[in-house]
């Protein structure tokens, strides 16, 4: 490990667990080619047309029994 990471990280570890968590969280998205912004963008457009579908009675409704009996079912 070179001494300027050490040096990093000796202060990372100061940080308060908050502030650590912010850090690692913009050095995670730094290595991703899309932002974490344009990502939570997508997501909240694909909410919103699940939302739409299900409100126009276009998506398909699984009991939550039968989806939780599913995912049981599949981790065994």
């Amino acid at each position: 490990m070179s001494a300027i990471l050490a040096e990093l990280e000796q202060q990372a570890r100061a940080l308060p667990p908050e502030e650590r968590a912010r850090l690692a969280e913009m050095l995670l998205e730094s290595l991703r080619d899309t932002s974490l912004s344009e990502i939570e963008n997508e997501w909240e457009k694909e909410i919103a047309r699940r939302v739409a579908a299900y409100e126009s009675g276009e998506g398909q409704i699984h009991p939550a029994e039968d989806v939780f009996a599913e995912a049981r079912r599949i981790a065994q």
